[in-house]
């Protein structure tokens, strides 16, 4: 049954059960759909990232699992980042071979097809067949919060390599999802993505970059907890990491 909670702006839960996780296996999550009445402003979009919250779409979730508490929020303090020396490579391999252009988030053929085969390759999919353009857009055109799209282009040819969708709020971005050509991982187009994230944010005077959920127990996804300093939110609270 549809609810509403009080928030502002209010948001109403229109799903709410228990689900297969799509994270780990032979687990059972439990994330609430939310959608808010109206779209978020940039303040707004900051408090629910404060708060855990993740973007799926026009839904936004948090973890409700029971009995689980493996997916940790995460952000990097942007102010305190200094990349490693690998990082200093791939900014510089990916600054010669690529072009960044950043726009609205759109749905078209060619995107649709990079995804796929993005998902075919990582072994990312969980359905018995790619998205089609109409579900392309549900998942990352239509946004509840600011949106933007990062685009990656080959340098030579102009070609579309990679796609980021990225919200931005007052004080943060917060990384989305990211898809990229598996065929160019030599420039290892998913860290000078995060990079091209990170140096945004320092040109805009913003304070974290919100990586999403980072879960040590997932080949996909504990690859987060290597950009340092960051803070995960654990039982509640901001904690931080330090590099070594």
């Amino acid at each position: 049954m549809t609810r509403v909670l009080p928030t502002i702006p209010p948001e109403l839960v229109v799903v709410d059960e228990d689900e297969p996780c799509p994270y780990l296996p032979n687990r059972i999550a439990r994330r609430p759909l939310r959608i808010p009445i109206r779209p978020l402003t940039s303040h707004e979009l900051d408090a629910r990232l404060e708060a855990g919250d993740r973007r799926s779409g026009p839904f936004l979730y948090n973890q409700r699992c029971d009995g689980c508490s493996a997916c940790e929020p995460l952000r990097i303090d942007v102010q305190a980042f200094e990349p490693s020396r690998t990082q200093k490579r791939v900014q510089k391999l990916g600054d010669r071979e690529l072009v960044v252009e950043v726009g609205d988030p759109i749905v078209d053929a060619e995107r649709v097809a990079l995804f796929g085969k993005h998902e075919e390759d990582r072994g990312l999919r969980q359905r018995e067949r790619s998205l089609d353009a109409q579900e392309y857009a549900r998942f990352l055109v239509e946004s509840t919060a600011p949106a933007i799209e990062l685009r990656y282009r080959e340098a030579r040819t102009g070609r579309l390599v990679g796609i980021a969708i990225t919200d931005r709020g007052a004080r943060s971005l917060s990384a989305v999802y990211t898809y990229y050509d598996p065929d160019l991982v030599r420039l290892s187009p998913g860290v000078y993505s995060i990079l091209t994230q990170l140096r945004m944010c320092q040109q805009w005077g913003l304070r974290w970059l919100y990586l999403g959920l980072a879960i040590s127990e997932s080949p996909h996804m504990k690859y987060k907890l290597g950009w340092l300093p960051h803070e995960r939110r654990i039982d509640g609270t901001w904690r931080r990491f330090e590099r070594a």
